[in-house]
């Protein structure tokens, strides 16, 4: 008998700040049965104690190598069969993958790599685009399902932030990488809130911390849920919850039957 799981993602931009600012309270309410966070900039030792342990009992951390950057981590209320960090493919280790597989479904919280320094570094983020989708596919040869979320840190199309047009050559929008997300569905991944919502405007997940842009809701989509195409039938909704705050970025959600 399959139960509806409700698992929400969200760039926190600094687990301790926001731990510190009380800005998960709305876990009370929305109660996730999976959480999955991206930039916590910490260790497992620094992340407070009783923050998650009152409701989740499995908690899986891949902090970077370098102090107070990036990192990930999943909580959960259901034991994982498996779980992996995949150095193969986050070969800097900057903690951007946690991997956890439940039975034949595999959930990935990543934090994939910002393009936006120079050159060499958008060359890194494709080839970890490609290297990650290469291994999604060679699980789905082996019979998963896959759920994909986290900070993608690309938008896709032109609706998915406030102003295309002048942001054409900046990465985050640049044509090679919303390409990858094409392949990506090409490859038989779902973009679970448009699934949802269709065109649905001004629906964004991040925003600049200057010239106000939250407040005027000038922002991007970049923070996504793709699941498998054999998981279509289980999905039950993908929201977005702007109006959460502690982070530039906002958490997003599904709810799906498993």
């Amino acid at each position: 008998m399959s139960e509806v799981v409700n698992i929400i993602s969200w760039n926190v931009n600094g687990i301790r700040a926001v731990e510190q600012k009380g800005a998960f309270d709305w876990l009370e309410t929305h109660q996730p049965d999976i959480l999955c966070l991206q930039e916590i900039k910490a260790t497992p030792d620094q992340i407070p104690d009783n923050l998650f342990q009152d409701r989740y009992h499995y908690m899986s951390v891949n902090s970077a190598a370098k102090k107070g950057y990036s990192g990930t981590l999943i909580a959960s209320v259901i034991e994982p069969t498996k779980t992996h960090t995949r150095p193969d493919i986050d070969i800097l280790d900057e903690g951007r993958i946690v991997e956890h597989h439940y039975g034949d479904i595999v959930l990935f919280n990543v934090y994939f790599p910002n393009g936006q320094k120079d050159e060499e570094r958008l060359t890194y983020k494709l080839s970890f685009y490609d290297n990650f989708l290469d291994h999604c596919q060679k699980l789905r040869s082996e019979g998963k399902k896959i759920i994909i979320c986290g900070d993608v840190n690309t938008a896709h199309r032109e609706i998915d932030l406030k102003n295309p047009k002048s942001n054409e050559k900046t990465s985050g929008f640049l044509p090679i990488e919303r390409e990858w997300i094409d392949k990506l569905i090409e490859c038989g991944y779902i973009d679970t809130f448009r699934q949802i919502h269709g065109d649905k405007k001004d629906q964004y997940s991040w925003w600049s911390y200057r010239f106000s842009a939250r407040a005027k809701n000038v922002g991007w989509r970049i923070d996504y849920f793709f699941i498998s195409d054999d998981l279509i039938d289980a999905l039950e909704d993908a929201f977005i919850l702007q109006e959460i705050e502690g982070s530039d970025h906002c958490p997003v959600g599904i709810r799906i039957r498993v």
